[in-house]
């Protein structure tokens, strides 16, 4: 494990003092995700986290769980009017009302993606990028530079196809490395190989 004079483990350069944010990139950003409801949960939550900062969702996340019942397909999709002004005053989650009634327009367009999908898992994983399309080094200066890709657009545009709503080129890439779908742990992060290793046991044509 790459440390630092001061005996800690080297991180991202995103990650900041706070406890929160030091436990989801050791834990979760960049691990590869399979499971419906968590990736379900993690587009919606991307959404939300438009314009803001993603220290500010994290705080919030147990709220937006609650909120939309633990990100449950089909019970969201049945969310109406009532259920959307409910949650516009609720503070335990971003009171955006258009991202509010995006996790529910995209619970909807959900039904119609997995008629023609086994699963969400195997329909994500779909857009993962080849290894010689990805940078030879991941850096500070990658990372800055390299905020959506050729893969995030084409996930994007099939997305909006579908009637789903923001689901940006950016937000689809921001998707893609807390699912795995890229590995942008920087080179020194003493969790890149974690990473690695987890993505090489994972069988996607298993999903």
């Amino acid at each position: 494990m790459t440390q630092t004079k001061d005996n800690q483990p080297v991180r991202c350069f995103w990650c900041d003092d706070s406890q929160i944010y030091r436990d989801y990139h050791d834990s979760e950003w960049g691990f590869p995700v399979v499971d419906d409801k968590r990736l379900f949960e993690k587009i919606s939550l991307e959404g939300f986290q438009s314009g803001l900062s993603w220290l500010t969702i994290l705080k919030k996340r147990e709220g937006f769980r609650a909120a939309f019942k633990g990100f449950d397909v089909q019970r969201v999709a049945r969310f109406g009017e009532r259920d959307v002004e409910r949650l516009v005053q609720d503070a335990g989650i971003v009171r955006h009302r258009g991202k509010i009634e995006a996790v529910i327009n995209n619970a909807r367009c959900m039904s119609d993606l997995l008629d023609a999908e086994k699963s969400l898992a195997s329909y994500l994983w779909k857009f993962e990028p080849s290894k010689a399309s990805r940078p030879k080094r991941v850096t500070r200066e990658t990372l800055r530079a390299m905020t959506q890709s050729a893969e995030s657009l084409a996930l994007s545009k099939d997305l909006k196809r579908r009637g789903f709503k923001f689901v940006g080129p950016t937000t689809m890439y921001a998707l893609m490395q807390a699912m795995g779908l890229v590995n942008d742990h920087e080179e020194d992060c003493h969790v890149r190989q974690n990473a690695l290793d987890a993505r090489r046991t994972l069988d996607t044509t298993a999903l």
